[in-house]
């Protein structure tokens, strides 16, 4: 099966998954005005998918052609449901599955799921290899973080490339630190080298406070990842990854005074 992920030029950048935001709407108002690489759909409990209240859940599985290469994005602890989401997946006829490692909401983490995974190497590594099983040959990736408390990343990032896994994408903060300290672009260059030590062709996507295009690529040239992902710098610019309209010039008038003002 085609894995559209080696077919994308570098840097690849791409749009987060952010719950409540990214939904059908939001990224067709993206992919008219400024279409990154990848889109992701929000995050989607396996679980749900595999209960009596599934198509309430669908909604958040609606896309348009348009929205290509496009990856879903899902979260458990159960591998049995999660290989049934996959399987979902293939036939819902999405370009990718996604397994979310590492939000920090609490009611996610109380189903062992989500950025409680970090605490659980072998059980994330059974959810890999579900979602794989499930997936009938499309590409498996990963989204997580650094660590749980701490920076763990010599041990938890050599535990989930122990997996065939197409794409790792790490959210540069721990999950105690939420969003509230910069994010740790220093410690890239070093999950790279892990990757490179163990012979792997995953691809390396780094997430957290990248401002905007020229950013991103800067990030890239100075740790030697092979992308990023941008979540926040898409707020009140839905130009972000057209690099030609990325810096926009107005002119507004107010009460009879112009006001110079650009969007970044």
């Amino acid at each position: 099966m085609r894995n559209f992920w080696q077919e994308l030029k570098k840097p690849i950048l791409v749009l987060a998954p952010m719950a409540d935001v990214t939904d059908c709407a939001f990224r067709q108002i993206i992919a008219k005005h400024g279409k990154p690489d990848v889109f992701w759909t929000e995050f989607v409990s396996a679980d749900g998918l595999c209960s009596p209240g599934k198509d309430k859940l669908m909604i958040d599985f609606i896309y348009s052609e348009n929205e290509r290469p496009i990856v879903a994005q899902i979260f458990g602890s159960k591998s049995e449901n999660i290989k049934k989401a996959a399987a979902l997946c293939k036939e819902l006829g999405f370009d990718g599955i996604d397994i979310n490692m590492g939000c920090p909401d609490k009611s996610i983490e109380k189903q062992c799921s989500g950025a409680a995974m970090i605490k659980n190497p072998a059980l994330a590594r059974e959810i890999i290899r579900a979602a794989i099983e499930g997936g009938g040959g499309l590409p498996i990736s990963v989204k997580t973080r650094i660590g749980y408390n701490k920076n763990e990343i010599e041990t938890w990032i050599p535990e989930l490339l122990k997996e065939d896994i197409a794409v790792l994408t790490v959210h540069l903060r721990t999950r105690k630190e939420m969003s509230d300290v910069p994010a740790h672009w220093d410690l890239m260059s070093r999950i790279v080298e892990i990757r490179n030590e163990l012979k792997k062709e995953t691809l390396i996507l780094g997430n957290g406070d990248a401002l905007d295009i020229e950013d991103a690529e800067l990030k890239v040239k100075e740790t030697g990842c092979d992308g990023v992902m941008l979540g926040r710098a898409i707020f009140g610019n839905p130009w972000l990854f057209d690099k030609k309209m990325s810096r926009l010039n107005l002119d507004i008038k107010i009460k009879g005074t112009i006001y110079k003002v650009t969007l970044t």
